[in-house]
C-alpha cells in the first residue's frame, strides 16, 4: 500500500480502478477505521463498485500503518485535513465519499470543510449521539489504552483534551454542529444504523434534516443486502460524476 505524508501525518491507502473518484471511509471507530475493515461489511464498496469507479481507501492516522502525532488541538478537523490531502495528493478535485460508522462523521466534517469538492454522499450507520455518550468515551479510554505505548509526545493533559475535541459536544454527528447539516445541499443516502454506536434515531434525524438525503431503512441483513446495493449503484451513477 503506499504512503504520504500529511503535515507531520503518514497515511497509507489503496488506490484502484478508473471512473469517477469515490474516497471509502471504512468503519472501525478510531483503532481500527483502515481499508481492510471493508471486509467486513455487509456492503462493501471495494467490491460493490470495482471495475466502475476509481476507489481510494485510507487507513485513518492511527490505524493500520498510518500514524499521526496526538495532540490536545487535533479532532475532527484533523482526520478531514488528512483526508482532503489525499485528495490532493492523488489530483481529484471533486470526488464522491462513501462513509461507514465514524466514517459519517468523517462525512459530515467533509461537507463543511470542502463542500465544492464532494459531489455525493453515503453515509452507512453513521454514530452519533442519543443517550450513550458514554459509549464514546469508552470506546477513546479503550483506544487510548491501546494505543499511548505509540505516542510517547501525548500527555495526560493531550489524551482528555482530544477526547473532549471528538466526543463532547452536544452534535448529532459529533463533528459539526447540527446548523451545517441543515445546510447541506450534496445529494446523501443514509443507510440506518441499529445499535447503541450507530443509533436508529440518528440516521433518521440526519435524513431529516439534510433535505437532499435519502433514508434507506433496510440493507444490513442477507435478504436486503441486494436490494440496497441496487438504490446505491444508482445513486451513485445519478451523482458521483
Amino acid at each position: 500500500m503506499p504512503t504520504f505524508s500529511a503535515g507531520d501525518a503518514r497515511i497509507t491507502f489503496t488506490d484502484s480502478g478508473e471512473g469517477p473518484p469515490v474516497l471509502c471511509l471504512a468503519p472501525g471507530g478510531l483503532a481500527h477505521s483502515r481499508a481492510e475493515l471493508w471486509a467486513r461489511a455487509p456492503w462493501n464498496p471495494l467490491e460493490r463498485l470495482a471495475g466502475r469507479y476509481r476507489l481510494i481507501a485510507p487507513d485513518q492516522r492511527n490505524t493500520g500503518t498510518s500514524w499521526a502525532p496526538v495532540r490536545g488541538d487535533d479532532g475532527w478537523h484533523s482526520y478531514a485535513a488528512d483526508q482532503l490531502a489525499l485528495a490532493d495528493h492523488l489530483g481529484l478535485d471533486r470526488f464522491a465519499v462513501v462513509g461507514m460508522c465514524i466514517g459519517g462523521a468523517f462525512i459530515a466534517k467533509l461537507l463543511e470543510e470542502a463542500p465544492e469538492r464532494v459531489t455525493a454522499a453515503v453515509a452507512m450507520q453513521p454514530i452519533g449521539l442519543d443517550g450513550n455518550r458514554a459509549t464514546f468515551h469508552r470506546l477513546f479510554d479503550d483506544w487510548r489504552a491501546g494505543a499511548s505505548g505509540d505516542h510517547p509526545e501525548a500527555t495526560d493533559a493531550d489524551w482528555q483534551q482530544l477526547r473532549a475535541n471528538l466526543f463532547d459536544a452536544d452534535r448529532l454527528l459529533f463533528s459539526v454542529d447540527d446548523a451545517v447539516l441543515a445546510g447541506i445541499d450534496r445529494p446523501m443516502l443514509v443507510l440506518r444504523g441499529d445499535d447503541d454506536y450507530h443509533p436508529a434515531a440518528v440516521s433518521e434525524r440526519l435524513a431529516e434534516v439534510v433535505g437532499s438525503a435519502t433514508l434507506v431503512e433496510r440493507w444490513k441483513d442477507a435478504g436486503d443486502v441486494e436490494d440496497a446495493d441496487r438504490v446505491i449503484q444508482a445513486f451513485l451513477a445519478a451523482h458521483a460524476a
